[in-house]
């Protein structure tokens, strides 16, 4: 398995708001008015877009949602588990990774609006992933959790706590 350095410097990553290194890798040039949808967003966006994503076990991506879909693909390293908290409250997890018979998934998609975190499986390690999200990603989508998840759910009060900047 190849270094984090190597990853970051040959793909040109960056640090992401959330955690971890990112690099925009796709933007599709068509664009969606989305009023003329039935769904709770406003402006104009991309049709789909697309990061390469580093995590490393000293670090976490913090809970986040955004409105659209969001597609993860398992490129290199260990697993990275994506834990789930729905509109209802329900905690679910989902490791993204290479062992099939262990239940990972090679991809594995978080339903928009769903509240989400993400941690690498294995210590002194990192998860190289993918991202694909349609609607294309935009920041305005884009929410980081604070002290009024756990609020909302207290029953997973330590686990947004722990995944919480």
């Amino acid at each position: 398995m190849k270094e984090k350095k190597y990853w970051i410097e040959q793909l040109s990553l960056i640090e992401h708001p959330e955690g971890g290194y990112y690099k925009e890798t796709y933007r599709s040039i068509e664009k969606l008015k989305l009023e003329t949808l039935n769904i709770e967003m406003s402006g104009e966006r991309s049709l789909c877009t697309g990061i390469y994503f580093l995590l490393d076990s000293h670090n976490f991506s913090a809970f986040h949602r955004i409105k659209s879909d969001e597609m993860w693909h398992f490129y290199e390293g260990s697993s990275l588990i994506v834990h789930m908290i729905d509109s209802s409250g329900i905690y679910s997890k989902q490791k993204i990774g290479r062992d099939l018979e262990a239940g990972e998934e090679l991809q594995f998609v978080v339903k928009g609006g769903t509240w989400f975190a993400s941690e690498v499986s294995v210590s002194n390690s990192y998860s190289l992933v993918g991202c694909t999200v349609s609607f294309g990603f935009d920041f305005r989508d884009f929410e980081l959790a604070n002290e009024k998840l756990w609020g909302q759910y207290p029953q997973h009060e330590n686990l947004v706590k722990r995944l919480m900047h």
